[in-house]
């Protein structure tokens, strides 16, 4: 037992230090885990500022969208109507990660070249093709290259998309480097947007850092309003899941009254505001009529059911009346209806 006792001593001093610096470890894991998990929607948000990537999808848009979840970013999709033809699988994870969906032209051609008829073509095509892919119309568009004109400009809002350029390039199409590029976007101010590519391996790598340089000045990412074409809070949706959930029913509660009204109509759409009575908090159902939909709300928070054609909206402290776009996509004759309306 004397000559064991000496190496079972040494062996117990082994594992006590072996177990240490384990512990040590994932101690530190811990905080990297930590530190990297906490998405950019918990911090305070003094300002919202527009990330967009153009001409995808590509073959890398699966990296982009994992680098964007990572680091909890919501970001617009100049999508280029070609490619999401060629991709619809890819367009349609970008939708399924919470990303809105833009048009970027059908191939990337310098469209003030074009007739009107030209331009009208090509737009339309694409928004087809990307309501197609996603089931969601466009409702913003940039022109290839910050190309335009006021025809470029009144064709696009003839089909419901209000032109979006930029105020701070990224300039990753140029080259730049990983620090470039996150430098360029350290200028971004609220309501600002920046222009950024599908595609690129340093933008992905970059993304990281912007992030932090973001949430470092309570600047988070934000959409980009389709009424002034400027950077504002996210509409409140919850980012579609992969496969859609099971309707919801609202929860019981008292009644109220919802009565809802359509201040503008288009040619391609119009607004519908609703505004509720007999409570302060509350639950509204609506149903919209195949094939229209939503593109936009504002001054609630909305879930959909499976079909994409119920939404029951919920108040969320900013008053009784909200509103949302509807695109008419071929049915201009038909409107919402309130299904019901719930206190509490």
């Amino acid at each position: 037992m004397s000559r064991l006792f000496p190496r079972t001593a040494l062996w117990s001093r082994r594992l006590r230090a072996a177990l240490a610096v384990l512990a040590t470890a994932v101690a530190m894991c811990g905080v990297v885990l930590a530190a990297t998990s906490t998405p950019s929607s918990a911090a305070t948000c003094n300002g919202y500022v527009g990330l967009t990537f153009d001409d995808g999808p590509t073959g890398s848009t699966s990296a982009l969208l994992n680098v964007l979840r990572t680091n909890g970013v919501r970001a617009t999709m100049f999508n280029v109507g070609q490619n999401v033809q060629n991709n619809r699988s890819a367009a349609q994870a970008q939708v399924a990660a919470g990303m809105w969906v833009a048009n970027h032209s059908w191939n990337h051609a310098h469209m003030t070249s074009m007739s009107q008829a030209q331009m009208q073509s090509d737009l339309s095509q694409t928004s087809s093709a990307i309501q197609s892919a996603t089931g969601s119309r466009p409702t913003l568009f940039r022109p290839p290259y910050g190309e335009t004109n006021s025809t470029l400009q009144s064709v696009a809002s003839s089909l419901g998309m209000r032109q979006v350029l930029w105020d701070v390039d990224s300039q990753d199409w140029n080259g730049a480097s990983v620090s470039q590029i996150v430098a360029n976007a350290s200028r971004l101010q609220a309501g600002q947007v920046i222009l950024m590519h599908d595609g690129i391996q340093n933008t992905r790598d970059a993304i990281p850092q912007i992030v932090a340089n973001l949430t470092s000045r309570n600047l988070c990412p934000g959409m980009i309003s389709s009424s002034t074409g400027r950077a504002v809070a996210p509409d409140g949706t919850t980012p579609p899941p992969s496969s859609p959930p099971p309707s919801t029913p609202p929860p019981s509660g008292g009644t109220c009254t919802a009565t809802a009204t359509t201040p503008n109509v288009w040619g391609d759409r119009y607004n519908t505001s609703v505004t509720v009575s007999g409570a302060s908090t509350w639950t509204v159902v609506v149903a919209i009529t195949s094939p229209q939909r939503v593109s936009t709300i504002w001054n609630g928070t909305a879930t959909w059911d499976s079909s994409g054609t119920v939404m029951t909206m919920r108040s969320n402290g900013s008053g009784n009346t909200f509103g949302f776009t509807t695109m008419t996509n071929g049915n201009s004759s038909a409107r919402p209806q309130i299904r019901s309306c719930t206190s509490g």
